[in-house]
């Protein structure tokens, strides 16, 4: 018998991935990967005119999430010598609250000539925390009525998600917002180019726009925040929404051209990276909190009823699977801070000592690390370098290290770097169980499950055991289980995960030892958390007001004709 094949695509923040994944058991036949041409505009807008982007801003040009669709996919196919004829389904997730403004035949508004140089028409990315004003004040508003769906996020609203960006845009760019037909979630945009059909996942919507048991924030708040902006969603957004595991559409002749597939594929409605894991590392049950770990984290975990979790990031109903409610929680910067530590501030000695080794860098740090004492650094640090997601929600916070000598190495801040991370990680843990919701296993996944000491230290810090993914392809083999489900061959996402899936149990156990000896350093990280992140020093708000206008001063004078 013939065997039957999905097409799983995962798009992150730097590169786009494809994987062939075998119906009956997950098997991964093949995958490839495509780097975005343009990355990730932070600085300046590379792709135009490369004037320089206001801070905060973090965007992206939505051409590259295309040429992953000519590239990979065509490769993946390639490389599993599997016949495109074989390949049933489609299932793709996306960096979430990634945002694009578009014309109503999905065209994005950066594609047209006369916004070629106007970053609001350029997709804002997850982590383009520009609308942090925005933000702050719908929360205020929504806290003064007495919104109820403000509970689901927590009692407060990240800057990432959709519906600050989008007012950020009606304004600072109102030409962009009016010539805005469609906006929409890049995990949508890609199911609609593919399709045809605008829908939106119920998931994402729930997480990322605020749709809450079948509605919007009603008009009277929206026009209340910015008179003319009452209209955004039943105007802007008109898309349906659709369950996890739906079918969106059946795949275009235009689409399956660029991809090399027939036509009339089944395509799942799209979902979150971090949610789609859930189904590659069967953690779709309550108290498995699935950690995808890389240059951020994000934690998802369900749980039978509705709980209000203080900072959470978002809970739906059927956010993950149907019948349960989905948490998401997450920490702004993970990998990402080890990943500054190692450019801006590691001594090329130690570089030039690992290569001598014939180890990598990250080797010989956690050796140098692991040799110490818990403790033994003297240092406590704040692993807030892109802002804090979870608990505190506030993106104008910034990391920070205490305790730093003239005796300090290398290995002591790296150490307390790693220490950090995990201590957020407990941080939000704490924070769902106190709330009541029970996590009892994390499921990890990511780039930073391959590094042993940073494993064990997070196993250590927040008492919980830790299973690990068997896939590399977390979201490429979770967005393939999703269109196994849409494509008919299983009824729902928690038999597609229990077949497709895989991970191995407690592959890390916590050190009861080690724990009660990390919780003195805990409580110093939680002080220090609630010091600067509760308002009591608003410092680190204060500094990056500092910095803008300092910014804004020198490209002033950057702009003065020379005399």
């Amino acid at each position: 018998m013939e065997e039957t094949y999905v097409l799983g695509i995962d798009f992150g923040t730097l590169s786009g991935r494809a994987a062939i994944v075998r119906v009956a058991d997950g098997l991964e036949k093949a995958a490839a990967v495509y780097e975005y041409p343009n990355a990730v505009m932070d600085d300046v807008l590379s792709v135009a005119d490369g004037q320089k982007l206001p801070a905060d801003f973090a965007l992206q040009n939505p051409r590259d999430y295309i040429e992953v669709l000519k590239h990979a996919v065509p490769e993946a196919i390639a490389k599993s010598m599997v016949d495109p004829a074989q390949i049933k389904g489609i299932g793709i997730d996306f960096t979430s609250a990634t945002v694009i403004a578009a014309k109503e035949d999905g065209t994005p508004l950066c594609d047209l000539a006369k916004f070629t140089n106007n970053p609001h028409a350029y997709v804002k990315l997850w982590k383009h925390h520009g609308a942090q004003e925005q933000a702050d004040r719908i929360v205020s508003l929504a806290k003064e009525r007495g919104e109820s769906w403000l509970a689901r996020y927590g009692g407060i609203l990240s800057a990432e998600m959709l519906l600050p960006k989008v007012l950020e845009t009606y304004e600072k760019a109102p030409e962009v917002y009016a010539d805005t037909d469609v906006f929409v979630d890049a995990l949508d945009w890609i199911v609609w180019r593919m399709t045809g059909n605008l829908v939106y996942s119920a998931g994402d919507s729930g997480y990322k726009r605020n749709f809450q048991d079948g509605a919007y924030p009603c008009e009277e708040f929206l026009e209340l925040l910015s008179p003319g902006f009452g209209k955004v969603f039943s105007e802007k957004m008109p898309g349906q929404v659709l369950a996890l595991g739906a079918e969106a559409g059946k795949l275009t002749a235009h689409a399956a051209a660029w991809m090399g597939l027939e036509p009339g594929i089944s395509v799942a409605t799209g979902n979150i990276d971090a949610h789609v894991t859930a189904a590659a590392v069967q953690a779709v049950e309550p108290g498995q909190l699935t950690a995808i770990l890389g240059t951020s984290a994000c934690y998802i975990v369900s749980g039978p009823q509705f709980r209000e979790v203080p900072g959470m990031f978002g809970c739906v109903d059927g956010g993950v699977v149907d019948g349960l409610w989905g948490f998401e929680a997450g920490q702004s910067s993970m990998g990402d801070v080890f990943a500054w530590y190692l450019d801006n501030a590691l001594p090329h000695s130690y570089v030039v000592a690992a290569e001598k080794a014939g180890i990598s860098i990250f080797e010989l740090l956690a050796e140098k690390a692991r040799a110490q004492e818990i403790g033994e650094h003297g240092l406590v640090a704040l692993d807030w370098f892109s802002g804090n997601r979870s608990i505190l929600v506030d993106s104008e916070l910034s990391g920070a290290i205490l305790g730093i000598t003239m005796t300090t190495k290398p290995e002591d801040i790296y150490r307390a770097l790693v220490e950090a991370t995990c201590f957020g990680a407990r941080t939000i843990i704490e924070s769902f169980t106190n709330a009541g919701v029970k996590i009892d296993e994390i499921v990890a996944s990511g780039g930073l499950i391959k590094d042993p000491f940073f494993m064990q230290t997070l196993a250590d810090i927040t008492c919980v055991p830790l299973s690990v993914a068997t896939t590399k392809q977390g979201g490429a083999l979770g967005a393939a289980a999703h269109g196994a489900v849409a494509a008919g061959f299983y009824p729902s996402i928690k038999e597609a995960s229990l077949a497709m899936g895989g991970k191995i149990t407690a592959a890390y156990v916590p050190n009861y030892d080690r724990t009660a000896r990390y919780d003195e350093l805990f409580n110093e990280y939680r002080q220090l958390h609630d010091y600067f992140g509760r308002g009591e020093n608003e410092v680190m708000h204060r500094l990056k007001d500092i910095r803008r206008r300092a910014v804004e001063r020198k490209r002033a004078a950057a702009k003065k004709p020379q005399e």
